[in-house]
């Protein structure tokens, strides 16, 4: 027995995030994922869905002695989805020389922890060929704590808990295992020579280990290879033996019939869907969902199989997540979607999930927690505090069990709220649009179960809560002095809820150093998809020609929009994958969200729909982000990128669009929010602020043209409070739709002095509430 030098190996990494299909069986004995990209498997998750365990899986190919060939490298690569009711995938790999092509359908068996991969090889032309599958493994998230051997004609792995066994329906006609990048590395030696000379039958030393087994072909040959999983190697060969044995028909037939059964037990398809023949895609975003929930851990949804960018992430350790983690944000987005398709009991598994396991003692939420519960990131977002309340209020968890959970969360908000230390993008903090959307959202929502259980004293206060924040958003947040267009929107975050003072904010995903009015986002839209604000708020739709005019781009394949200017979360300007500063990208997320606007104003959305389908890959996965300029360095003008493909959120987006269209109204809108906040209001509540210096004894104080202005009569003029000083604000209940004049002035004393220049312009909106923020005039 030769055991195999040169460990530990070179250092291990992940493959792209831009995965072109994946796939897990329905049921809870098959505890494998398996991911596919450039055409040959990338990584395989067991026995959890944050649990990676393989870099990749590939064939080589040789003639024995002029080359040797990657199938990842030297082939013109097909995807195809072969049944469009299941998570099954076939690549078609064909070698730029054309001399050979490779077949792989690819299955989890139901029954066990296996992948299976039905190949077929065959030599196109140029003689005879040899055919060596290279496994690299990297068990339990890591790439650097392996070890291998060859054990009853299969090659066996594992690292702590994980163990994998690699076999094939033919056996192996020679078989090693041996360090990446050395000597020993089975690919090394066959790329030396075009011969495998050297055999390892173990490699000891945990490292990056490599393991290769040749198969005999012929010029046209089908066989099965199995990778199995297990506790233990003999666990894991046991798997890929049955799995074998039982034969990838049977498997397979069994595979697709848990996915098809799946989806005959939810609702009808859209007519939005069936309409413009986006069934496929409509079903393979449904299945998404259910894919990327775990089988230990039931109702935890990762955000991604995948690790954005990973060819460039290390991989020798355990302590990067990847997106496969939990966050309560995503799990919300894609709760939503299973409601509006008639899987409810999804939702209930996450709600429970949410608040047994995620749920901190304080009532709050972590930014994303790996399945158990432990920290991955270890931010706070309050808007991952507030989604969870909502979720449970639409899925009407009223009892009171779940009451007293909602109750801590509906504390935590009013106690640390308004303002964030991340928002929904992850890497700033302050007062947000978005998060304060949320908040408001979950406080209303938390009333109503309050009021359920009879605790009125709560439900009063979050209702109080929830109206100041509603009614003093726009202070907060929506400038009326930014550089872009005419000066007055929502802008993405602001430090202090100043929103005209110019404070810097620094974005940190190496997007600079900007002024905080001059980078913004349409995180905004969520005051009204979330019932915060009626559908034609006009600070809302003020904000928009800023954003379509900053954000968006007509992609080939239809409207697409940024996350806000200056991000730097994507690709380097040369493509180059993102470590920590580049470009941020499209994201078809968004194109659904502005949808689900367009809606609630009695417009269609409709291309949003076909735009968002459009950006899907051939695998039928809508991607994170897409590539935002002419094709370049391999990159297509409005398709993926290295980032996540697929993102869950993404497709839970087109999913709840799709139904939002047919009801003709964001589904997702809870209606006791926008009851709370739509016409029923009888005025406008119109805060103004104003930015003074005063001395001691010296008031500020608004009068104007309007009754509740005190008519131009300085006596009569109504007082602001110094509280946020040099900010003086005051809230005035206006009547809706009218337009008003007005001007600040000193009292000191029985001395007025007015404010220099013309008579201020406002007007009181068709909404509940608006703002006004000035600057004093000498």
């Amino acid at each position: 027995m030769a055991d195999a030098p040169g460990a530990p190996g070179t250092g291990a990494a992940w493959t792209t995030g831009g995965k072109e299909g994946f796939g897990t069986a329905t049921g809870a004995a098959s505890k494998v994922w398996f991911t596919l990209g450039q055409g040959i498997s990338h990584e395989i998750y067991y026995p959890t869905v944050d649990v990676a365990n393989v870099q990749d899986l590939q064939y080589v190919v040789s003639d024995g002695a002029g080359f040797t060939r990657l199938e990842r490298d030297h082939t013109t690569k097909q995807l195809v989805l072969t049944d469009p009711r299941s998570l099954s995938y076939r690549q078609i790999n064909t070698a730029t020389d054309g001399r050979y092509r490779i077949t792989k359908t690819h299955t989890a068996d139901p029954a066990r922890s296996t992948v299976l991969i039905q190949t077929r090889f065959e030599v196109l032309s140029g003689g005879p060929l040899q055919l060596y599958a290279l496994y690299n493994p990297s068990l339990n998230n890591s790439g650097m704590g392996d070890t291998g051997a060859t054990s009853g004609g299969q090659l066996v792995a594992s690292d702590g808990p994980v163990s994998s066994a690699l076999a094939s329906s033919t056996g192996f006609v020679k078989a090693t295992s041996g360090y990446s990048g050395t000597a020993s590395d089975g690919y090394v030696d066959l790329s030396g020579d075009h011969v495998l000379g050297a055999q390892y039958d173990s490699a000891s030393t945990p490292g990056n280990l490599v393991q290769l087994g040749q198969i005999p072909v012929g010029t046209d040959t089908t066989f099965t290879l199995a990778l199995g999983f297990g506790g233990d190697r003999g666990a894991a060969s046991a798997n890929a033996s049955a799995s074998l044995a039982g034969g990838f028909a049977a498997a397979d037939t069994a595979y697709r019939s848990g996915w098809s059964g799946y989806l005959s037990s939810l609702a009808a398809v859209p007519r939005s869907i069936t309409g413009a023949g986006l069934t496929t895609q409509y079903n393979v975003a449904l299945m998404t969902l259910k894919a990327h929930e775990d089988k230990t851990y039931p109702g935890a949804n990762v955000a991604s199989l995948t690790n954005p960018w990973g060819e460039a992430k290390d991989a020798n350790t355990t302590g990067d997540c990847g997106y496969h983690a939990v966050w309560s944000r995503d799990l919300y987005q894609v709760s939503t979607a299973q409601i509006a398709a008639g899987d409810s009991a999804a939702a209930d598994r996450s709600v429970d999930y949410l608040f047994t396991v995620q749920q901190r003692p304080d009532g709050s939420f972590p930014q994303n927690t790996r399945l158990d519960g432990t920290n991955c990131w270890t931010s706070l977002q309050m808007d991952e505090v507030a989604f969870p309340i909502v979720l449970a209020w639409q899925l009407g968890r009223f009892d009171a069990g779940m009451w007293g959970k909602v109750k801590k969360s509906a504390d935590f908000l009013v106690a640390h709220g308004p303002s964030t230390p991340q928002e929904r993008w992850e890497e700033n903090g302050g007062y947000s649009p978005s998060t304060i959307a949320a908040e408001i959202a979950g406080l209303i929502c938390a009333a109503d179960v309050a009021e359920r259980n009879g605790d009125t004293a709560s439900a009063a206060r979050y209702r109080e809560t929830a109206d100041r924040w509603q009614a003093q958003v726009n202070a907060w947040t929506f400038t009326t002095s930014g550089p872009l267009g005419d000066g007055r929107y929502f802008h993405r975050i602001d430090g202090n809820g100043a929103p005209n003072d110019g404070q810097n904010v620094f974005l940190q995903n190496g997007g600079g150093n900007h002024d905080e009015r001059a980078i913004i986002d349409a995180g905004f839209l969520d005051l009204v998809r979330l019932g915060v604000k009626p559908a034609a708020d006009p600070e809302v739709a003020a904000s928009l020609p800023e954003v379509d005019s900053t954000l968006k781009v007509d992609t080939p394949n239809g409207p697409m929009w940024y996350r806000y200017n200056h991000d730097g979360y994507g690709e380097t300007a040369s493509g180059g994958p993102y470590t920590g500063a580049g470009v941020g990208r499209l994201w078809p997320l968004l194109t659904g969200e502005r949808g689900e606007y367009e809606l609630a104003n009695g417009r269609p959305a409709t291309t949003h729909l076909s735009a968002m389908a459009a950006s899907a890959n051939p695998g039928f996965l809508i991607p994170e982000q897409v590539w935002d300029r002419q094709s370049a360095g391999g990159f297509t003008f409005g398709e993926g990128t290295g980032a996540a493909t697929p993102l869950a959120w993404s497709m839970a987006q087109f999913v709840r669009l799709a139904h939002s269209i047919d009801a003709g109204a964001p589904v997702e809108t809870p209606s006791v929010v926008k009851q709370r906040y739509s016409a029923a209001c009888t005025g406008v509540s119109t805060k103004f602020t104003v930015n003074a210096t005063t001395s001691w004894g010296q008031n500020i104080f608004v009068v104007g043209d309007r009754p509740e202005l005190g008519a131009w009569n300085p006596a009569n003029a109504v007082p602001l409070s110094s509280v946020g000083y040099p900010l003086w604000t005051v809230n005035v209940t206006l009547p809706k739709g009218t337009a008003f004049r007005y001007k600040y002035i000193r009292k000191e004393g029985g001395a007025v002095t007015w404010e220099s220049g013309a008579d201020r312009v406002g007007a009181a909106s068709s909404g509940c509430t608006s703002a006004v923020n000035d600057t004093w005039r000498p």
